[in-house]
């Protein structure tokens, strides 16, 4: 319920209201969205690199597909996940929880490689470990099971 109204949405009285969205969510799918934002500028941005390097030296670009296409399904997928959050069950929270605990497993990998594996997740890997890391420990809070298994 609204805190401000008990039984009103929007100064209509008798009109229930639901539940509102906990702050800690709107807070994961802020960053989801901000991730997305991310994977999907710098899929773009490798892939005008990579065109332009397999042009040049005559390449493989089934190389340069396929980090495209990890870059743009990972950024469509955190999106995806983000615009679910407000009516999704229990499958957006576990698959959301999967996502963040890949992502902490490629930039803890891409920091042990010293490599710009990273890249596939965020275009850095401290920004992906942080970032991962919140969602996944906001995801896992008793506010988060309340949230996604309330009625509908």
């Amino acid at each position: 319920m609204r805190s401000g109204a008990p039984n009103s949405s929007y100064g209509y009285p008798g009109h229930p209201t639901g539940m509102d969205m906990p702050g800690l969510m709107r807070g994961a799918r802020v960053l989801l969205f901000v991730m997305g934002g991310m994977q999907l500028t710098v899929g773009v941005l490798v892939a005008s690199l990579l065109a332009g390097i397999v042009a040049n030296a005559g390449g493989s670009i089934a190389d340069a597909v396929a980090i495209v296409s990890v870059l743009l399904g990972l950024g469509a997928l955190s999106i995806i996940l983000g615009t679910k959050f407000a009516t999704g069950g229990g499958g957006v929270r576990v698959t959301t929880i999967v996502y963040a605990s890949l992502m902490i497993v490629a930039c803890l990998g891409s920091l042990g490689l010293g490599d710009g594996f990273g890249l596939i997740f965020t275009g850095g890997p401290v920004i992906g470990l942080a970032c991962g890391g919140i969602i996944l420990a906001l995801m896992v809070t008793a506010q988060a099971g309340a949230w996604f298994n309330r009625p509908r």
